[in-house]
């Protein structure tokens, strides 16, 4: 790492970080930044409509609505703290930010990952009930637990994603203050430390799979039983609809976890992997799945599309 000094290095923090954004490709930064922030706007653009539409229309009152509500929120929430920092140090207006922001951006963007990974596994549950219970599911999914849901998944992100604040502040930097990347992660900032960071690297692996990927082998377990509860259905009819809403979720699920675990473990084991590699698809699982999941949901349901239409 090219050692800057920091002009005022606050006990062993550097003062502010320089982001160099993708490196290695600094000069296609512009031509680069064109797509991100297309991608960005059809988020923004996408996710706000899908919330007015459910609000505004009573009959999308429903549990799956008020989780995909939730969804699109932090899909807002996610892409916002990373793109307009990521789109100025593309193009050059701002590539420094303060300690404190680093940590804040970092906090913020696994607070909103982890917590879409907790609405994703409540979607699941949903469906396996509305398909193998249907006739108990007004009474098992209130309002309250719904929003019980809801509280729960945020105290969770919390919890997991406040001792990482910690655990970069204990670390000596010795000025090195450069990053090669557009957005503040905890490895990246982790490695620009001159000490060992193997707990940074251990807490993020158990992290990581204490939330994510427990969630996903909950989604997984929930899947094989709403296919299981399918396959045994005496009549064919109760299917489709239900396996149409199921399509959806799936498309999201494999578009949120995907990237996110590819990017997780090759940013951890994955020595032989391009830098500009990892850095862009850092950057493109912040703005696909929140540009993608209000379309995939829009054109998939009939109701949400119908709506969306007569509200544009």
């Amino acid at each position: 790492h090219p050692a800057m000094p920091a002009p005022n290095l606050s006990g062993s923090h550097p003062t502010f970080f320089i982001l160099v954004g993708i490196p290695g490709m600094e000069k296609s930064h512009t031509w680069i930044s064109i797509p991100v922030c297309m991608m960005y706007s059809a988020a923004l653009l996408g996710n706000l409509v899908l919330l007015v539409t459910i609000v505004k229309d009573r009959s999308l009152h429903e549990p799956m609505y008020i989780f995909l509500c939730m969804l699109a929120v932090c899909d807002l929430l996610l892409s916002t703290a990373t793109v307009p920092k990521t789109l100025s140090v593309l193009w050059s207006l701002s590539t420094q930010i303060s300690f404190s922001g680093c940590l804040a951006q970092m906090f913020s963007i696994y607070f909103v990952f982890v917590a879409e990974s907790a609405i994703l596994l409540a979607m699941a549950f949903d469906r396996y009930i509305a398909i193998c219970d249907p006739l108990r599911y007004t009474a098992i999914l209130t309002r309250s637990i719904v929003g019980k849901v809801g509280i729960a998944a945020l105290i969770r992100s919390f919890c997991i994603m406040f001792p990482p604040i910690f655990l970069l502040k204990r670390l000596p930097y010795c000025g090195h203050n450069v990053m090669p990347h557009t957005y503040c992660e905890h490895i990246g900032v982790a490695r620009l430390a001159c000490a060992d960071i193997s707990i940074n690297i251990w807490y993020g692996v158990a992290a990581g799979f204490l939330s994510a990927g427990l969630d996903a082998i909950s989604i997984t377990i929930s899947y094989v039983l709403i296919f299981r509860c399918l396959w045994g259905l005496p009549s064919r009819r109760a299917s489709p609809r239900a396996l149409h809403t199921c399509g959806s979720h799936l498309c999201v699920i494999a578009m949120f976890y995907t990237p996110a675990f590819f990017s997780f473990l090759a940013h951890r084991f994955g020595q032989h992997v391009p830098q500009h590699v990892l850095i862009s698809f850092a950057n493109l699982y912040v703005v696909v799945p929140p540009m993608l999941n209000p379309i995939i949901y829009g054109v998939r349901t009939r109701q949400i599309r119908e709506q969306a239409a007569h509200l544009l």
